[in-house]
């Protein structure tokens, strides 16, 4: 896996370098404190994965990735959490809060590296989807179907909001439309068919589409105008995969 790193603070990047060292899979290419240095490698030795910094003084690390071709896989990496809902947005592979602790990192290149083999693999369809947890990897990704009646019902991943948990019934809210499906399935099915990185567990009556919160006030997620609870039990592990 070849990646570089971009950072405007040299002590950040040694750590990220060391970091890089252990693992026998990365291929660090170069390290920059100026993004903009960056593009010409990005496209001639086709990098895989970028760690980026987001607060640097030439531009800011999330308008770098959206100005970028053919967008590599990134992990953002900084000191400031609030931009985390923002770059999950984006379809960050992960977002990284310095310091960054070692076993952060190795969630989060693990994951890279599960993305990438499976962007080129024969059975991935659509880059812009991540695999999901079970073996649904092999089905046609970016979307679901769901028995709801007597009939299966085709989602799209991205157009699911929040699930929401309703006894032995779940209740998926998809965007843009005022009627809720409702299907006989537990969160564990749900979930076998969801791609982790996208859907969450944040409470025991909720799961959330990252890409589709708006903000976290406290303990609450707001999705348009719903505010969906942070259950206790749910919270260290909710707010980690957030990178908070």
């Amino acid at each position: 896996m070849k990646c570089i790193i971009i950072d405007d603070e040299p002590l950040a990047i040694d750590v990220l370098k060391e970091y890089c060292q252990k693992m026998d899979f990365i291929e660090l290419e170069e390290t920059f404190t100026n993004p903009l240095e960056a593009i010409s490698v990005i496209k001639e030795k086709k990098i895989d994965l970028i760690f980026c910094d987001i607060e640097m003084p030439q531009i800011n690390g999330i308008d770098f990735i959206n100005s970028l071709d053919n967008t590599p896989l990134f992990i953002f990496t900084t000191a400031y959490s609030q931009y985390a809902v923002e770059g999950f947005n984006l379809n960050a592979i992960d977002y990284l809060v310095k310091p960054i602790p070692y076993h952060r990192f190795i969630k989060a290149i693990s994951r890279a590296k599960e993305v990438l083999a499976y962007r080129k693999s024969p059975v991935s369809l659509n880059h812009n989807v991540f695999p999901s947890r079970g073996e649904s990897k092999s089905a046609n990704p970016g979307y679901i179907f769901v028995k709801a009646e007597y009939e299966s019902i085709k989602i799209n991943l991205d157009d699911i909001e929040y699930i929401q948990g309703l006894k032995d019934y779940l209740k998926i809210h998809v965007r843009d439309t005022n009627k809720a499906i409702l299907t006989l399935m537990s969160f564990k099915e749900i979930l076998d068919k969801l791609p982790s990185h996208q859907f969450v567990r944040a409470h025991k009556s909720f799961v959330v589409n990252i890409g589709c919160i708006k903000t976290i006030q406290r303990n609450r997620i707001v999705i348009n105008d719903m505010r969906i609870p942070i259950g206790e039990s749910y919270k260290s592990t909710f707010l980690n995969n957030l990178g908070l």
